[in-house]
């Protein structure tokens, strides 16, 4: 008896689906201002409403139920970029610092050495060393704990100084990315 109810279940959400997704992928498009993402967050919402489908259809609106779970889903997604524009402004800083006889060559070896790190340990090692963040801040920034900044950064360390062949990889990242992002500061 449960499987015919569920197949009924399955029926009608389906053709709940094939109703009103465009619409919800329109509105999600509409809320955030990002297509690519619109249809990811109608699928987020459908998948919400199909885990909640019996409470969804007994409900005396279900497409207004679902609309909400769309703005819903959108707002967090909108908060949550505007909270990612804030921290990356926090760590621009405006000062000018001049290099004199900057060595190029070094902060390219540098920049190149980050690229290899995956996004934890470049973050963690930049932050620290580049940004002169305290473990504190830079957990705060990345939402991680303390820990992980501190594993992280002493990972990140190790492997820049394998692929950069130095002992001093600590000063050569602090330097080399601390002029990269003058000059990135310089040409926004």
């Amino acid at each position: 008896m449960e499987t015919v109810v569920d197949d009924a279940a399955s029926v009608e959400f389906h053709a709940f689906f094939e109703r009103h997704y465009a619409e919800l992928s329109r509105l999600a498009h509409l809320l955030t201002g990002e297509p690519d993402a619109a249809d990811d967050l109608a699928a987020d919402a459908l998948l919400a409403l199909w885990h909640r489908w019996d409470r969804v259809r007994a409900a005396d609106h279900p497409a207004a139920y679902a609309r909400g779970v769309v703005a819903n889903l959108a707002r967090t997604r909108v908060r949550t970029a505007v909270r990612e524009r804030r921290r990356v402004a926090l760590f621009w800083s405006q000062r000018e610092e001049k290099t004199e006889n900057p060595d190029v060559a070094g902060v390219v070896d540098v920049q190149e050495a980050l690229r290899r790190l995956p996004f934890r340990k470049r973050a963690c090692v930049v932050l620290r060393h580049a940004f002169d963040l305290s473990e504190k801040d830079t957990a705060l920034a990345l939402g991680v704990s303390v820990g992980t900044v501190k594993s992280q950064t002493s990972k990140g360390m190790a492997e820049l100084q394998r692929l950069l062949g130095t002992r001093e990889a600590q000063k050569q990242v602090h330097a080399a990315v601390a002029r990269s992002g003058e000059a990135a500061g310089r040409n926004r």
